[in-house]
């Protein structure tokens, strides 16, 4: 039998729309290093497989110590940054106040690093509302591996087969299902031209904020 209990985000691209302070830490860390700036939507798609990979896709015509300098440059000018920009997509703020609402609790699993996602949070007035707060460096091992999933069930004290993940990226589903988490896909998140979350196993797609209301309350009255 299900009982939600917590209700658990990805952080870029499911929480979070971090694309339009990214993007522009990118282009301040390209310019700065005699580099073209790079078009939104060439880099969009691929803020949830992190930094490394948009930079990759910028195209960026240089060996890897440039590179790496790029990248120092980028996570600096972003955490300098973290929310100029960038805010809750749209809906989210009443989302989570249907969660509290409804007596859950929620918290937030993601792959950044904790020098970003404790500030990013902090800068959303979020931090003392999550139940738990786990990040990329948080663990041994970071999602897809099922320990950060642990981790954040121990911090919220409650039984992973109570909660429910949602994300915007394949290995947010695998992360959840493998702690027998339900899982929701979110596509209005940063979804590539090649991914197919139909075939992600997700207990369901949401392509709002506002599915994710809807999800909850059928969960709750069943």
């Amino acid at each position: 039998m299900f009982e939600l209990k917590c209700v658990l985000f990805d952080l870029d691209g499911t929480l979070v729309d971090t694309a339009p302070d990214l993007i522009a830490s990118l282009n301040y860390a390209l310019t700065h290093h005699g580099f073209n700036p790079v078009e939104a939507y060439k880099v969009r798609p691929y803020i949830s497989y992190g930094a490394v990979a948009m930079i990759n896709k910028a195209n960026v015509d240089a060996n890897e110590e440039i590179k790496a300098n790029i990248l120092e440059t980028l996570l600096n000018y972003y955490q300098a940054n973290i929310l100029h920009h960038g805010g809750l997509f749209d809906g989210m703020g009443a989302t989570l106040a249907l969660i509290e609402e409804k007596g859950l609790k929620w918290g937030v699993i993601t792959n950044k690093q904790q020098r970003l996602s404790v500030p990013l949070m902090e800068a959303l007035a979020l931090t003392d509302r999550a139940a738990c707060l786990i990040s990329g460096d948080s663990c041994n091992h970071s999602k897809p591996h099922p320990e950060p999933m642990l981790t954040a069930c121990t911090h919220a004290a409650v039984n992973p087969k109570d909660c429910v993940y949602i994300g915007d990226a394949k290995h947010d589903m695998i992360a959840g299902r493998a702690v027998n988490m339900k899982t929701l896909a979110a596509i209005y998140g940063y979804l590539t031209v090649d991914d197919k979350p139909e075939t992600w196993q997700a207990d369901a797609l949401v392509q709002s904020p506002k599915q994710i209301n809807e999800w909850i309350n059928k969960a709750l009255c069943c």
